[in-house]
């Protein structure tokens, strides 16, 4: 089944509406979908090597852009919206003390977190809720977001023949390290949220 659904992504990365599911996915996942854009972008990137850099863009955009929809969730609807989504993720508890933070170090935050595999979405709503300044996250969202992608872009572009090989060799060893990466930043997320 695995398989399967790797063939389909691969196949599925040469249609013309590509670009645009990874765009909605990178703006989604910022905002209120739990799935990350690399799940996109990695197999799109391995099927079409040069496209590495537009895919990079399209994922930057979405995912700036899904995150101005989640700085408005915190910001306009933190009370029904963002307190819901906060809590579906299990981080309710631990807002406050994210917002406190926020006052002496909202940049750093930004910037590390939206590096890593924590849940982009809790900065961003978190962000609207603590009035972070506008401007400075979309800003600091795009240094982020796009570093997170572009890097991403540079090392399936430089080892792409190589990096598919060893994904279609191994593709369930492949499967759970990302697995195991994306448990690790929600537990991260836990205590360092």
């Amino acid at each position: 089944m695995l398989r399967k659904l790797y063939d389909w992504v691969i196949a599925y990365s040469a249609k013309p509406s590509a670009p645009w599911a990874l765009a909605a996915v990178a703006f989604a996942e910022s905002s209120v979908f739990p799935v990350p854009p690399d799940v996109l972008q990695v197999p799109m990137t391995l099927a079409r090597p040069d496209k590495a850099w537009r895919y990079a863009a399209i994922a930057t955009i979405g995912s700036v852009l899904g995150g101005l929809v989640g700085y408005a969730i915190g910001a306009l609807l933190y009370d029904s919206v963002g307190k819901f989504l906060i809590n579906l993720y299990g981080y309710g508890d631990k807002v406050e003390q994210f917002r406190a933070a926020y006052a002496h170090y909202g940049h750093w935050v930004i910037l590390l977190k939206g590096l890593t595999p924590i849940p982009y979405k809790l900065v961003t709503i978190t962000s609207g809720f603590a009035d972070y300044n506008l401007f400075w996250f979309v800003v600091l969202s795009v240094i982020t977001r796009g570093a997170r992608f572009y890097i991403l872009a540079a090392l399936l572009h430089h080892f792409g023949p190589r990096a598919r090989e060893f994904i279609e060799k191994r593709l369930g060893l492949v499967t759970l390290g990302l697995l195991a990466v994306v448990v690790l930043g929600l537990v991260a997320a836990v205590y360092l949220f």
